[in-house]
């Protein structure tokens, strides 16, 4: 039976004067980590912690993420599909295509914290945050930071990944960079704690949301000699071994049926026992520092729950653990050193192969929706509010991130709002989870998938998917149809047999697509998205300096900044400033720099105005050393707005070319502004 408190939550009322009867609520997300990692999901890292909550509290076999980083972590902090929410793709790009793709958390959407304090929480945040553009975060552009979202207090990093013994931090919004001696998971896990502590002391009547984003296990494998040390014999015996050895624990603990079917090895891993010595010592040295990094989060959450104990309020917390995505197959290898040893100088993921393992029992992994790539454990740990007789059992339901939010609207009486700050809020799409911890049904519904052009619908035991490769187009050929009860890895696809039901799946999710924003699908590789819009310069200069490398010489007496109350157009300009000219141009100067194909002209825009005459240079050139230049002009500049245009030569070969304002010869007291920079390609 549940207990008063929970009771009376169910019945609306909010709470009593003087005592708390609203729930804490706990959201911890790890980064990267695949479905069968932890022990409670038939894992043999070791993970005690998690397994705990596991055993005090239900697990889902079915529970669904938004297949990568950031359209997760947007999903999950606003209860609305990624695109909604503005990330579409990832943080790393405007894809210019709609507001659906933006990539940075829009104002159509609210947070969780945004929403509980309105109900009286105080809100905290540690770790990856990831929903911000990144060019806004290199231009300190904060309106989507944690604290311009709704917490009160925020630990962590806003872009995507960092080493993890070296990175740039942020705290609330100020940046500055890791102190010696320092291990990000640690750091993560000790500042939730502080938050704790610090909450309990003074603000003791008053319900908290946290929401703990470990950066583990994300790559670069980094994690301390001593716990490395603990599985450096684990995995020599082979990913063939510890997948079967994880399918036949996940069985016995009943996550899956006596008759469910493992997927066969990925085709294009080879057997473990036809690799060389040399290679099984350093694959397995690849695995040992993974679970390493799995490892200390564990014991970071257990820090957090011996707080929660201590100061008697484990007990009414609802604790959340979910991972972000399915395991990572991407190939890392871009630190100093090429040793495999978790060290700061390395920066190197665990490959495909042990994504694999990690995906157990699934086919594909994070950026797919198969099951592969969007199924998540999920541990859900309330004393008070979740039937005791439920304990250490399986939600036989599926959910979806965005359950998150309509969870943590219903436990704490907050309204979720149809207008916030002036801005028209998009409903929630998620339905609570409530229902599950009593053993009822929730009727979940259809759930639905778009990213990379990589699609999915479930609508109860039914789910339709499909995997486009990058740079094809989508193709329903490749729909495939599967039934989940009886089928849950995915093996017998009934598209043939049924091909009335795939199409009208398909019309569903398309119906849906086209309401959301996802349509033009967009398949192309990472990098070539990024070129792309390397080619859309910040030369309004919105997101302040973001994207422009700027450069000063120790000898030059000048400065290069932003001017928040434009002389030309817009709201910002560039303002440069020259006490004292140096002898090269390039002693001041900023940079803009974008992949260029050979025989492509450009044309080089831009505004500029100053004070008194000046010069400056502009410059379309290789980054090459040495290499030669496409355009090179000086301008002479007089006291009054002037535009400027420079058509380019051809480019002479494929590679990286950079649009140069270089200043550092200009006049002694310059003081100069630019705007509205723009790098138009010249139709042939």
């Amino acid at each position: 039976m549940f207990r008063f408190s929970v009771f009376i939550l169910l019945l609306g009322v909010s709470v009593f004067a003087g005592a708390q009867v609203k729930p804490n609520i706990l959201l911890i997300m790890a980064d990267d980590m695949g479905y069968s990692d932890i022990g409670a999901y038939g894992g043999e890292i070791k993970t005690p912690h998690l397994d705990q909550l596991a055993k005090e509290g239900i697990r889902y076999r079915q529970f669904y993420n938004a297949a990568r980083c950031c359209p997760t972590r947007a999903s999950l902090l606003t209860g609305l599909y990624p695109h909604q929410a503005g990330m579409g793709w990832m943080a790393a790009a405007d894809l210019g295509t709609g507001p659906a793709y933006q990539d940075n958390l829009n104002n159509e959407c609210v947070t969780i914290a945004e929403v509980l304090k309105t109900a009286g929480y105080s809100t905290y945040m540690t770790g990856k945050w990831h929903v911000t553009n990144e060019r806004k975060i290199d231009g300190a552009v904060t309106d989507s930071w944690p604290r311009q979202r709704g917490f009160d207090r925020y630990f962590g990093i806003i872009p995507g990944g960092a080493n993890y013994f070296t990175p740039m931090l942020y705290s609330d919004n100020r940046k500055y960079k890791a102190p010696d001696h320092f291990y990000l998971t640690n750091a993560i896990s000790d500042t939730s704690v502080r938050f704790l502590n610090d909450h309990f002391r003074g603000e003791k009547k008053a319900p908290f949301f946290m929401y703990v984003a470990y950066t583990a296990p994300h790559w670069p494998l980094h994690a301390l000699k001593e716990r490395i040390d603990k599985y450096r014999e684990t995995y020599k015996k082979g990913w063939d071994a510890i997948r079967a050895e994880r399918f036949k624990k996940q069985k016995e603990i009943g996550l899956f049926p006596a008759s469910a079917v493992c997927t066969p090895r990925d085709a294009t891993v080879s057997a473990w026992d036809r690799l060389t010595d040399k290679e099984q010592e350093e694959m397995s040295m690849r695995m040992a520092i993974y679970a390493a990094q799995i490892d200390i989060m564990d014991e970071g959450i257990g820090k957090i729950m011996q707080t929660l104990k201590e100061n008697n309020a484990l007990d009414n917390t609802l604790i959340f653990f979910l991972s972000d995505n399915g395991a990572c197959a991407e190939f890392i290898s871009s630190g100093e050193s090429k040793a495999v040893d978790g060290t700061a100088e390395t920066f190197e993921s665990y490959r495909l192969p042990w994504a694999n393992v990690s995906s157990t029992p699934f086919q594909q992994y994070k950026h797919f929706t198969h099951e592969g790539g969007i199924a998540t454990p999920l541990i859900v740990h309330w004393p008070e509010g979740i039937n005791a007789r439920l304990n250490d059992q399986f939600v036989s339901g599926y959910g979806h991130i965005t359950d998150i939010m309509a969870t943590c609207v219903a436990v704490s009486g907050a309204r979720y709002p149809s207008v916030f700050r002036g801005h028209k809020i998009h409903p929630m799409e998620g339905k609570s989870l409530l229902p599950h911890f009593s053993g009822q049904s929730n009727n979940r519904g259809r759930i639905y998938w778009e990213h990379e052009a990589n699609i999915a619908l479930r609508n109860g035991k039914w789910k339709l998917v499909a995997k486009t490769p990058e740079g094809a187009a989508f193709s329903m050929d490749s729909l495939q149809l599967y039934d989940m009860e009886a089928d849950p890895t995915e093996m017998n696809n009934l598209g043939r047999t049924d091909p009335r039901r795939v199409t009208a799946m398909y019309a569903d999710w398309e119906a849906w697509a086209r309401k959301i924003g996802a349509f033009p699908l967009d398949t192309r590789e990472y990098n070539v998205r990024m070129q792309a819009y390397r080619r859309n310069i910040n030369g309004g200069f919105d997101d302040n300096l973001g994207g422009w490398n700027v450069h000063r010489a120790e000898e030059m007496k000048g400065s290069i900044a932003i001017d928040d109350n434009s002389r030309i157009s817009g709201e910002r300009s560039a303002y440069i400033t020259v006490a004292q000219p140096a002898a090269r141009p390039a002693s001041l100067s900023m940079l803009w720099p974008f992949r260029a194909q050979q025989g492509e002209r450009f044309l080089v825009r831009l505004k500029a105005t100053a004070l008194q005459n000046t010069h400056f240079f502009v410059r379309l050139e290789s980054t090459a050393p040495g290499a030669g230049k496409v355009i090179d002009r000086e301008v002479e500049l007089k006291p009054h707005k002037e535009q400027f245009e420079f058509a380019s030569e051809a480019i002479p070969e494929n590679g990286m070319y950079r649009v140069g304002l270089y200043f550092g010869t200009a006049a002694a007291g310059t003081r100069l502004w630019i705007d509205d920079v723009e790098l138009v390609p010249i139709k042939k």
